[in-house]
């Protein structure tokens, strides 16, 4: 893969946050810390890429030119005043992590730009002694440091945190965006956008993986086999599907959020028996039969075991237990 050229011009939605960041440039009032805080896929790292690049950019404009030698650097992500900061332990970003990789760094002046940009990706997972120690920089930063972090979960940060920093929040990019850009620029077929843009809700990396999945056929008739056999599965039938889908390396959450497309199709159908308002519409057969046997409180409880199964795993709650729970809540109902 040669290097991308990071600019706001290959973000698909998030027009408020770029508008922000281009009129912050152009005013001179760039703001010393800020949290980009939007789910998992999002985008938060192409906007902040960009806004980097566009603030080290020799020519000086309010987006990045592509062309000077800083706006390559970046490209290539080697760029010495935009600085990642790295976590080796997985779950935690350090006190050591802070100091060592910006408290320490951030006093040395810009080695050739105008800015030191600090990226902090995941910051959620900052202790709160890291926290603290950041803390202490964004108080008092000097004058050419940028500070820029990343989280799912900017409400996790210490309330002296978030009174320091600008908060952007990503909104969900509409649907017929992220289903126009899968069918022009990624040639998707409709069919397939339509179920990568459902099951996405609103998150462009995730419809563009979706889409992107050369496997995507064998994933959706995996979850779809399973849903029309749950009435006479097992749980190690269920517990050996669900674990296969780490073999199309998609996660476990996109494959429980393919379940709820067609729970959420049941629960249409049942209202409003209107196929065309259907995302599996090849499946009317099975999705009418579904929901003529189920009721719509029915439908809701499965949902919600959905997502709570989900949010179970993101806690590490073992993971037959998991599915164990699931299975038993689809059963009951």
């Amino acid at each position: 893969m040669g290097d991308r050229m990071k600019d706001f011009s290959n973000i698909i939605g998030h027009e408020n946050i770029i508008e922000y960041f281009q009129h912050a440039i152009a005013a001179d009032k760039v703001s010393h810390a800020c949290i980009l805080n939007g789910p998992d896929r999002s985008g938060k790292m192409m906007l902040a890429e960009a806004y980097a690049a566009a603030l080290q950019c020799e020519k000086g404009g309010t987006s990045p030119c592509g062309t000077c030698r800083s706006c390559k650097q970046a490209a290539g992500n080697n760029q010495p005043d935009i600085i990642y900061i790295t976590h080796e332990k997985t779950n935690t970003l350090s006190v050591d992590d802070i100091r060592t990789q910006l408290n320490d760094d951030i006093v040395l002046k810009p080695y050739s730009s105008r800015y030191k940009v600090y990226i902090i990706d995941e910051a959620e997972k900052m202790n709160v002694q890291a926290q603290n120690a950041l803390l202490k920089t964004i108080e008092e930063p000097p004058a050419y440091a940028v500070i820029l972090l990343l989280t799912d979960n900017a409400d996790g940060f210490l309330p002296t945190i978030l009174s320091r920093c600008v908060r952007l929040d990503l909104k969900a990019v509409p649907d017929a965006k992220i289903r126009r850009f899968l069918m022009e620029e990624k040639q998707i077929p409709s069919y397939q956008a339509d179920i990568s843009v459902a099951f996405a809700q609103g998150t462009v990396g995730k419809a563009i993986q979706l889409a992107g999945s050369e496997h995507f056929n064998e994933i959706k008739n995996s979850a779809l086999q399973l849903i029309k056999r749950l009435k006479e599965i097992d749980l190690y039938e269920m517990t050996q599907a669900v674990r296969q889908i780490a073999e199309y390396k998609l996660d476990i959450n996109d494959y429980f959020d393919l379940i709820m497309i067609w729970y959420r199709d049941v629960l249409i159908y049942k209202a409003t028996a209107d196929v065309n308002k259907l995302i599996f519409q090849e499946e009317i057969y099975n999705i009418k039969k579904d929901a003529s046997q189920r009721s719509y409180g029915n439908i809701e409880h499965i949902l919600k075991a959905l997502e709570k199964a989900k949010i179970r795993l993101r806690a590490n709650v073992n993971f037959e237990l998991v599915i164990e729970l699931l299975l038993f809540t689809i059963k009951e109902n």
